[in-house]
């Protein structure tokens, strides 16, 4: 079977292998753009990965005035874990820390799941007895008074059981500055595709890992054999050139959404083609034991 390459770069036939996850979305609002993405942030900070954050997050995008419940800028922001209760307690305490505290701050649900997670509901309590609540357009909002004005909250909002965590493209290369501008083109070129995020800094790993460990309770550990430092070693899976890895993860609301985002960043990583010094694309895997979602790289460039 002849070998698939995009420009020149080799894209190997494997698939990144995902699991399901639940996820929702929040509006975050300011009195100017820059507040805006402060406070959103600040909440997605330190939710990289739910081996130890307790959840995946990050910034979806900005959003101009029109597009928000209070006409004012703001940002759309992706919240993941693994069940429902985690997720419910990792957006009372992320909302209730990070955009409360924010000044001028206001959130708004951003998706309207089969099912709900307390928004204002919860925080509310926070007025201590003076906040208010009003329904406008049938949807309940809670005005809680704070020494910066008052912070208003939508009730509650959606949350889908349907998203997908754990999308990744692994990036090959001759050097470690050609593959991080590969990624770093790749994770910009994804950033348009809706209802996903790359929830790593800058959107890039430089430490992948794999399940489990030879240290008792280490649930992971790196990948070593996608580490050029250990090419000698029998299980690399790395060509002899290679001497830069890095991972772009992607969580999504939908397996739809993750796809169309590998896709992107694919070909946005090729771009340059092979001249750039990018040798191999290729994914992670566990051989289909870890999770449901398999997508084969053959077939989203086809």
């Amino acid at each position: 079977m002849p070998e698939l390459k995009v420009k020149g770069v080799t894209i190997v036939e494997t698939f990144a292998e995902a699991f399901p996850m639940v996820g929702t979305r929040v509006i975050i609002t300011a009195p100017t753009a820059e507040w805006a993405m402060i406070s959103a942030r600040t909440m997605t900070g330190f939710a990289t990965s739910v081996i130890a954050c307790g959840a995946e997050g990050g910034i979806e995008r900005p959003l101009s005035k029109s597009e928000t419940p209070d006409g004012r800028p703001g940002v759309a922001v992706l919240l993941f874990t693994m069940d429902a209760n985690m997720l419910q307690t990792q957006l009372r305490n992320r909302v209730g820390q990070c955009v409360l505290t924010s000044p001028g701050s206001a959130c708004y649900a951003g998706l309207d799941g089969e099912k709900s997670l307390k928004l204002g509901s919860s925080l509310r309590f926070f007025g201590d007895g003076w906040q208010m609540s009003k329904v406008v357009g049938g949807r309940r909002y809670w005005r809680i008074p704070v020494m910066g004005g008052e912070f208003v909250c939508e009730e509650k909002t959606g949350m889908t059981t349907k998203a997908v965590g754990g999308g990744n493209l692994l990036v090959v290369g001759k050097s470690h500055k050609a593959v991080l501008a590969a990624c770093t083109r790749a994770v910009k070129a994804m950033a348009d595709v809706p209802d996903v995020i790359t929830p790593f800094p800058g959107g890039i790993v430089r430490s992948g890992s794999k399940v489990g460990s030879k240290y008792a309770g280490q649930i992971a550990s790196t990948n070593h054999a996608y580490a050029p430092g250990l090419k000698w070693h029998k299980d690399s899976e790395l060509p002899p050139s290679a001497e830069a890895v890095l991972e772009i993860v992607i969580d999504g609301l939908t397996a739809d959404a993750v796809h169309e985002a590998m896709e992107v960043g694919i070909h946005a990583i090729a771009k340059g083609g092979a001249r750039e010094g990018i040798t191999h694309i290729t994914a992670g895997n566990y051989g289909g034991n870890l999770g449901p979602h398999h997508f084969h790289l053959k077939e989203i460039v086809g």
